[in-house]
């Protein structure tokens, strides 16, 4: 039995694992607790069962089998889980690391292609927009790829035009430091709203407006902008999807990611029609002389929520 774990700073899941099969899962609110612990407590109290082995996905560097958590205060450490459940063996991966583990084992149909690309080996790369932005590679070595995580979400963000250079300056009176996750993120998507509202670029209506107090802000944007039921919500969407697409295409050429490139995370998997046919693709491949090199780059959508769980079960069930 295998306790797996996908710690994000909105939710939790937790799932128990035997012989690669789901036994039983839980989500949880992250926010609501106080450590990793409490959660993990409250999954078995209900579930029962006895675990011999765990393993989580966190968004967060790992350092010596050490997160401190991205957008949770939160310290996970494994060597103290692992005491505290008396267990055998427990470990910690780079949610997006561990997503990567997770493409080896989800099925054809599990994924959406985004553009075909041509067929060729060689490393590969993902992204995921979610509460957060993560990044990870898979370095080809000629026989197999092999996952590696990394904080790439974290890099300056880099506008390439007026009117980002305009958000760039509207982001620096926020915060510190923007990253390219403070505009490919779920709050980056609300963030690049409130830009258009607040410039007056945009007028804000009264039906967004209260369909926010019901639900989160960017689920209201990214629902009415892809149906194009307000302008504000569509050009920020728009434009979301346009910094999402340069930020793929940006780690992308890091890696030389010609084996093929992933998008993982919850946003994409409700995007891919707007994806395909809107500003994602051509922002992708928009790298001067290097745009058909891109262009030759397969790109896929990950569209089964359980990567990041399956991925750690393998790495765990392979390594530990």
């Amino acid at each position: 039995m295998i306790l797996s774990g996908d710690i994000g700073g909105t939710n939790t899941r937790l799932a128990i694992f035997k012989d690669n099969r789901k036994v039983v899962e839980k989500k949880f609110a992250s926010q609501n607790y106080m450590s990793l612990e409490d959660i993990i407590d409250e999954f078995l109290k209900e579930s029962k069962i006895q675990i011999q082995k765990a393993g989580f996905g966190i968004a967060g560097p790992i350092r010596e089998q050490r997160c401190v958590a991205t957008n949770l205060p939160w310290i996970v450490d494994a060597e103290k889980i692992r005491k505290h459940l008396k267990i055998s063996s427990c470990v910690l991966l780079n949610d997006l690391e561990a997503k990567a583990y997770g493409i080896r084992v989800l099925k054809k149909e599990e994924f959406f292609l985004l553009h075909q690309g041509l067929s060729q080996k060689g490393n590969q790369a993902l992204i995921a927009a979610g509460t957060g932005l993560g990044e990870a590679g898979l370095y080809w070595d000629g026989k197999e790829h092999h996952p590696f995580a990394c904080e790439g979400g974290h890099v300056d963000f880099a506008p390439r035009n007026e009117l980002e250079v305009e958000l760039l300056f509207y982001l620096q009176k926020k915060t510190e430091h923007v990253s390219y996750e403070r505009v490919v993120s779920g709050p980056g998507l609300y963030s690049i709203y409130e830009f258009f509202i607040s410039t007056k670029k945009e007028k804000e209506s009264l039906e967004v407006k209260e369909a926010m107090k019901k639900k989160q802000p960017p689920m209201v944007i990214s629902e009415y902008g892809k149906n194009l039921k307000d302008p504000a919500c569509t050009k920020a969407l728009d434009l979301f999807l346009s910094l999402y697409g340069a930020a793929s295409g940006n780690l992308a050429l890091k890696f030389l990611s010609l084996g093929g490139f992933y998008i993982g995370g919850g946003i994409a998997p409700t995007l891919t029609k707007q994806m395909k046919e809107g500003s994602f693709l051509p922002s992708f491949f928009n790298k001067g002389r290097f745009k058909p090199l891109l262009e030759s780059i397969p790109i896929w959508v990950i569209l089964n929520d359980d990567a990041s769980l399956l991925g750690v079960t393998y790495f765990v069930e392979k390594n530990v």
